[in-house]
């Protein structure tokens, strides 16, 4: 899991970067009894606390955290002292001790705290496990419950049996399961500078979370897409012993769509989409029973569709991160996600997909005419390509799929394949005529993707090999060549 934590002691101004905060703890005892430290200028760190001592008053103000790095002690700047030199300045230091102290990012690293879903921070015996909050699933926006920059002695509970809130406070809980974020205005390319939101699969928005820096909001982002990514996974695995070996789920996931009708008012709106079995399903809202698989928005088989990821130049606005997806009837829908990593594996998985319902299928059989006569079109994974009579089931011919030099096509409904002879190795031309003719095509282009992946599996996920498929697929209003 991973939080979010606010500057500690301003809960009205949230940031991506917990600031310094001043705390004030007044004790007869060894400052060294607090707490456990960690680091200093020998190992490139600040000193940091790694851990927090029972029943001490560290422990009991609930202010310190594990992994807070000691910036000042009284005042006295100890950023880059080396570890005696701080515990001497500690020891130094008097019954009344201020200390400034920062959460910092490396820290748990250094420490080896454990950042995974997994993560369990037990206390031991000599300590309490307060502890800044990494072990917690989601994304938590949180503050510390107290206002106050330093706490003087006035502010310590007046009973024995009072204590200060240990852990920080959390404004808002985003499950991080199907949720989805975004650095772009709503329904725009408009790009927030080093920000972004979060929203819940139940509409619960984090709010615009600004960040310090550019590279600040690049980790977030890429930390809360592995997060999502993980559960996802896990998620689908668990959904998968529900379905038969030909209807697995590939790919879930969040991208936005780009409205064709220039004149809306939100020219992108997200869309969750789903590879499995045999179709690409396109949702308003992640499907959650088996119920919700048959109100899917639109379906398309995943062997008669054309996936192309966007370069720069193929843009249309200034969303980056986009692909383009051509159904069996032709229609062009275009899609944005955030980073290159979610681009990467949506590619990935439409790959997969593809060449696994192709190698579970076999072979698909198409109608169309041939000078008036009605014909049939078989693409076979094994032999090619074998055009019968409709109505004897006679062979008028059979190419494999290496014979196949060329292809145009009218755009509407007309192929004209270029086979060369195998024995007189002359390029013979067959024309035939389909009233679906973008499925045939992009139909074609699967088998030709599957075939080169089966031959050489580095093929899948691999953009050079991708580019490759393209080249010896179909394309509409374009020639190919093997």
């Amino acid at each position: 899991g991973l939080s979010w934590t606010g500057s500690g002691h301003r809960d009205t101004d949230l940031e991506a970067k917990a600031g310094p905060r001043a705390e004030e703890a007044h004790t007869r005892d060894s400052a060294q009894n607090w707490c456990g430290w960690g680091g200093g200028a020998e190992h490139n760190i600040p000193v940091v606390v790694s851990k927090i001592s029972k029943e001490q008053r560290a422990e009991l103000s609930g202010l310190l955290f594990i992994g807070d790095a000691i910036l000042q002690i009284n005042g006295i700047n100890v950023r880059k002292c080396r570890h005696e030199e701080v515990v001497q300045v500690l020891r130094n230091a008097g019954e009344e001790v201020t200390l400034t102290v920062s959460f910092l990012k490396r820290a748990p690293a250094f420490l080896k705290l454990s950042l995974n879903e997994d993560c369990a921070c037990a206390p031991s015996d000599q300590s309490s496990g307060t502890s800044s909050p990494l072990c917690d699933s989601g994304l938590h926006l949180n503050y510390h419950p107290n206002n106050t920059d330093t706490l003087s002695c006035s502010s310590w509970p007046a009973s024995p049996g009072l204590r200060w809130e240990k852990r920080w406070c959390d404004l808002r809980l985003i499950p991080l399961l199907h949720s989805r974020f975004s650095q772009y205005l709503p329904g725009t390319d408009l790009s927030r500078q080093n920000a972004f939101q979060v929203t819940a699969v139940d509409g619960v928005c984090s709010g615009v979370i600004q960040c310090l820096s550019a590279e600040d909001c690049g980790e977030w982002l890429q930390a809360i897409a592995t997060n999502i990514s993980s559960l996802t996974k896990h998620n689908i695995k668990k959904i998968n012993r529900n379905f038969p070996v030909n209807q697995q789920i590939v790919y879930m996931g969040w991208c936005e769509t780009r409205e064709q009708d220039p004149l809306q008012d939100r020219v992108y709106s997200p869309t969750f989409l789903a590879l499995r079995g045999s179709c690409l399903y396109k949702f308003l809202a992640p499907p959650v029973t088996t119920w919700d698989w048959t109100r899917a928005e639109k379906t398309f088989s995943v062997y008669e569709i054309m996936c192309k990821i966007l370069k720069d130049s193929d843009l249309l606005d200034r969303r980056r991160h986009c692909f383009t997806v051509q159904s069996e009837s032709g229609e062009d829908l275009y899609f944005s996600v955030e980073l290159d990593s979610d681009l990467a594996q949506w590619e990935r998985a439409f790959q997969t997909a593809t060449f696994l319902e192709v190698e579970r299928i076999q072979c698909k059989t198409y109608a169309c005419v041939l000078e008036g006569h009605l014909m049939g079109l078989t693409i076979d994974f094994s032999t090619g390509f074998i055009c019968f009579d409709a109505a004897t089931k006679a062979v008028l011919w059979r190419y494999k799929f290496s014979q196949l030099k060329g292809s145009s096509d009218d755009g509407k409904s007309k192929i004209k394949f270029l086979f060369q002879n195998p024995d007189t190795k002359q390029i013979e031309a067959k024309e035939l005529e389909f009233s679906n003719l973008f499925a045939v095509l992009h139909c074609i282009h699967s088998f030709f993707a599957a075939k080169v992946a089966c031959l050489d599996p580095l093929f899948l996920g691999s953009q050079a090999a991708a580019s490759a498929a393209s080249s010896s697929g179909v394309a509409s209003k374009a020639k190919y060549m093997t």
